[in-house]
């Protein structure tokens, strides 16, 4: 059997304009998760090219 090559995945590599992050942010809100609102701010830092 082959193995299974995986790749690396960044949201933040896809949050491109201002209302891709809004969705996303809106996405997070919904699920009501804090620990994800957390990691979301952190995302849309990255996105966003804040360190």
């Amino acid at each position: 059997m082959m193995a299974l090559e995986t790749f690396p995945y960044d949201t933040a590599e896809h949050l491109k304009t201002p209302e891709d992050i809004a969705l996303y942010i809106e996405a997070v809100l919904e699920d009501g998760d804090p620990a994800l609102v957390a990691d979301a701010i952190e995302v849309v830092a990255r996105a966003c090219d804040m360190a």
